[in-house]
């Protein structure tokens, strides 16, 4: 006898009280195993794949695509201990006898006992969706009383009697894959569109955007994001120019302007909805101006003597050091020596927090917003280590993989804003920590040096810190011994 047991939304991590359902990784009738990743949600900090602490048939779904759900709301129903619990994704079901009269094979019964109806329906009316051994072919199907849906069928397999339509996007192993896309290919058009993420679809139909136009640039023609965007700038640029048309011939005539045409109108207010990472952010910012009396300091340095100790090392072989990697080193560097801007403060007991460990944030830019990825125990690492830790959560926060842990625990933030092409800025302060230090571009400016006016790489430093947890005379000590690291790197080895 099969029990049904509910997954709920567990805690994805320190502050976060919902998700997003970006994507379901499985269907209604699916085997599912221990630990099986079976949704992609997206919170506030990070695209994250929910894996289900249950093994067995997936009775029943939560949630569409787009659906914000609470920590704690039910995600889905799993029956185990059934006929069906035990056995591995990739085996088959015994199968039941097909419907008089329809000559296919209806996929057995379900773990709850209900039988699946001819036809691949279930009782319920919701179309039927069986695992199959690896090697099926992953078509998609539809009718008109129920949504398209996605099932495996078996190369060879009599396929229901119900209307099928198949997807553009098929899986296959062997034989399969031809005769798969032959069907892809014939029905694509009343098939659902395949695009990277439900995320694509909403931006194209919020902007009324047709995806079956549309000929995507991904694998098998997957309809990315950058797709989506570079048609809707292209359509504004086409609009742009009838307006400029229809705008000269209207004064050429001197005659009444032209009745505008459908589709043509632009809304007065646009709204954006603050969720997701937009509205962590937004929330966290708010909190660090309206609890954080900071206050800034900045100076300019001469780079030219960092710039080139750093080409030294990679002339040298080996993995190449980045400019960030060594900021980096010289700002655990001088926490040592001023280790209240690694702190946070506690209002509730009125306490500066001040850390041993140093675990440096790094602002990093993706389409998703602005994500601050954090590096554990930067104070024991080297140039090295640091360039390799950089550039793994750079590339994790461009992919969405972040992880809720690898965004969160940060004592010190490093904000390169020098890559967007200006020189310098006042920062908001990644609330609850009590400093950040802003780097601004490198680049040649006149420069006085060893008496004499030259050519140098100077760059602008700044400090943004909690005025609750030093004073001015602190922090520009702070600021003043990055400095004359990045003007004489020598000064690094006294404390190396």
């Amino acid at each position: 006898m099969a029990q049904v047991l509910e997954f709920k939304l567990p805690d994805l991590g320190e502050g976060l009280t919902g998700a997003e359902i970006v994507r379901w990784l499985v269907e209604v009738g699916d085997v599912v195993t221990v630990d099986q990743p079976v949704v992609e949600v997206e919170t506030a900090k990070a695209m994250v794949d929910v894996p289900c602490p249950y093994g067995g048939v997936v009775t029943a779904r939560f949630g569409e695509e787009g659906t914000e759900l609470p920590v704690g709301a039910p995600l889905l129903t799993v029956a185990v201990g059934g006929p069906d619990a035990d056995r591995p994704p990739g085996e088959d079901r015994p199968a039941a006898a097909p419907s008089e009269g329809s000559g296919t094979d209806t996929g057995g019964e379900r773990a709850d006992g209900a039988g699946s109806g001819t036809g691949g329906s279930r009782g319920d009316g919701s179309p039927a969706s069986r695992s199959e051994a690896s090697g099926n072919v992953l078509v998609g199907y539809g009718t008109s009383e129920a949504p398209a849906r996605r099932r495996r069928v078996r190369p060879g397999r009599p396929v229901s009697a119900t209307p099928v339509t198949p997807t553009m996007r098929t899986a296959s192993a062997g034989n399969g894959r031809s005769a798969a896309a032959g069907q892809a290919a014939a029905g694509a058009m009343d098939g659902p569109v395949p695009v990277i993420s439900p995320l694509v679809r909403r931006l194209a139909r919020q902007n009324g955007l047709d995806l079956r136009e549309m000929t995507g640039s991904g694998p098998e023609g997957l309809i990315l994001r950058a797709d989506v965007e570079y048609a809707l700038r292209a359509a504004g640029a086409q609009q742009a120019r009838k307006d400029r048309t229809a705008a000269t011939e209207s004064h050429a005539r001197v005659a009444q302007a032209p009745t505008p045409t459908a589709g043509t109108a632009v809304p007065d207010v646009v709204r954006v909805p603050l969720k997701g990472i937009r509205g962590a952010v937004a929330d966290k910012l708010s909190r660090s101006r309206t609890e954080i009396p900071d206050a800034t300091c900045w100076v300019d340095a001469d780079a030219t003597e960092l710039m080139r100790a750093r080409a030294a090392m990679n002339a040298s072989g080996g993995p190449k050091i980045s400019v960030l990697a060594l900021l980096a080193r010289i700002c655990t560097a001088a926490l040592a020596r001023f280790p209240e801007l690694n702190s946070s403060v506690d209002m509730a007991a009125r306490e500066v927090v001040q850390y041993a460990a140093v675990h440096i944030g790094f602002a990093a830019q993706t389409e998703r917003g602005l994500v601050v990825p954090v590096v554990r125990d930067a104070h024991t690492r080297d140039a090295e280590s640091l360039t390799a830790e950089f550039a793994r959560l750079t590339e994790a926060a461009r992919s969405g993989t972040l992880t809720p842990a690898e965004l969160t625990g940060g004592t010190f933030t490093l904000n390169n804003y020098g890559v967007f092409g200006v020189d310098g800025s006042t920062p908001i302060i990644n609330h609850p920590e009590a400093a950040m230090l802003g780097v601004g571009r490198i680049v040649p400016k006149p420069w006085v040096y060893e008496g004499e006016l030259a050519v140098r790489q100077v760059v602008q430093l700044s400090l943004t810190f909690d005025h609750r947890v030093c004073d001015g005379g602190t922090a520009g000590g702070f600021l003043r011994y990055v400095a004359d690291c990045v003007e004489q790197p020598a000064v690094l080895l006294r404390t190396l």
